[in-house]
């Protein structure tokens, strides 16, 4: 098992490529299924996730061809012989997002058997929003040994329109219901709809495709659907979260320094991400398409609260706790989009961090310096949190798991050494 070894208090100094958005990328993998003709797909990231999401594509019959086979950031997606309408437990349980197939496939094909997800363990994220949803569209939905077995209510040829007004806001469950609808007959309206980007990103790849869709970027979507959809061609947005953690890396190194050019990045999708650390004392500059952030000083504590777009995202909680643990001050953290998101406290409290948790909320005393430990990664994002911690902690940090890392960043360490980071991969 792979681990990474950082030893930390290297200026950081350069310029980082971000990726493509894995949030935006598995939605968009799966909307290849609505159409017979290929999809080609650009700025693709490299992650074990889309590397999953690829393999329970390619089960069902779809075909995958990288045009430049030792670039996996452009390919091509043939849906045209799909033979088994099926996501089997096997390859699910490694990722949640694999219930994404279950709109399309239903839509495309009228049928479908989808294994109930798996996947990381921040919190319960339950699918009864997207089978609610599918159901108010008609579709005769049941459960049957962990499998959603789906299909045309009695007597349809196709979903059918309808008004949905979801519990909570959920992006998969938006994403679900919007790939569902642009092949039913009549409207669809989706009330509370989630307005993250990467929702944005899968509706405009889906325009592209012949859909007929209204509201794109709002909590209200209005879908007319068609009866077929047709190939396209689209560039996956800009990843945000990856973009924020290495401003993050940045942030941290305060006194020590860091002077960090991110290209390929969308600041437009950051807003709430770059007011907190222009509190916290990070200078930033951005362009249509960079972001430039510089720091020569210990970062200030910086207090928020998670919640949907476009708020404070959870998926930023961890870094940004990681450089308020050796900030000036105090902080105060809410979590209020998963009930489990605080794993990574206790390894953070490993390298010398003071945090203390009171239910969803955790209040952070920053320290002078942390100390390199062995740590263990347990979710995504907390992972990314301690690879952070490791580059200002004093001494040797190793990183445990990191398969953790590998779902959601590409080639994060490599990325990080290249800009000075004393960071590498060990076996």
């Amino acid at each position: 098992m792979d681990k990474l070894r950082i030893l930390g208090g290297q200026a950081l100094a350069g310029e980082i490529q971000i990726a493509g958005a894995k949030n935006a990328a598995l939605p968009i993998l799966c909307a290849a299924l609505l159409t017979d003709q290929p999809v080609q797909l650009s700025n693709l990231p490299d992650l074990q996730d889309v590397r999953t999401i690829l393999k329970i594509l390619m089960q069902m019959g779809l075909k995958v061809t990288f045009p430049k086979p030792d670039d996996r950031s452009v390919v091509i997606l043939d849906a045209s012989d799909i033979h088994t309408p099926e996501a089997s437990y096997e390859l699910v349980k490694t990722m949640r997002a694999s219930i994404l197939v279950l709109g399309p496939l239903l839509a495309r094909f009228g049928r479908a058997k989808v294994s109930l997800p798996g996947g990381c363990a921040i919190g319960a994220r339950p699918v009864d929003q997207h089978i609610k949803g599918l159901k108010a569209m008609g579709a005769a939905i049941s459960i049957e040994h962990g499998y959603i077995q789906a299909s045309f209510g009695e007597g349809h040829k196709a979903l059918q329109g309808a008004k949905i007004v979801t519990d909570m806001i959920t992006v998969t469950g938006t994403e679900n219901l919007l790939m569902a609808a642009v092949l039913a007959q009549g409207k669809t309206v989706l009330e509370n709809a989630a307005r993250e980007p990467e929702v944005t990103d899968l509706a405009e790849l889906l325009v592209k495709m012949g859909a007929k869709i209204s509201g794109i970027g709002t909590d209200k979507l209005v879908i007319e659907g068609v009866a077929k959809l047709h190939g396209a061609q689209h560039a996956v947005i800009a990843d945000r979260i990856e973009t924020g953690t290495f401003m993050c890396a940045a942030a941290i190194m305060g006194e020590t320094g860091a002077d960090l050019l991110l290209k390929n990045a969308r600041p437009d999708t950051l807003d709430a991400v770059i007011e907190k650390l222009r509190e916290a004392g990070l200078s930033i500059k951005t362009g249509d398409n960079w972001i430039h952030v510089q720091i020569k000083q210990r970062p200030k504590a910086v207090s928020f609260r998670t919640s949907e777009y476009p708020a404070f995202p959870t998926d930023m909680q961890a870094q940004f706790m990681a450089m308020n643990a050796i900030a000036q001050g105090s902080s105060r953290v809410t979590e209020t989009i998963f009930e489990n998101r605080f794993m990574h406290v206790q390894e953070l409290n490993r390298l010398g961090a003071q945090i203390a948790i009171e239910g969803n909320t955790a209040m952070t005393e920053g320290v002078n310096h942390l100390s390199g430990a062995i740590v263990m990664a347990t979710d995504l994002r907390a992972s990314a949190s301690l690879v952070i911690a490791g580059l200002a902690a004093q001494g040797e940090t190793i990183v445990d798991r990191i398969y953790h890392l590998d779902r959601g960043y590409d080639r994060m360490e490599r990325k990080l050494a290249a800009v000075g980071a004393n960071i590498s991969r060990i076996q």
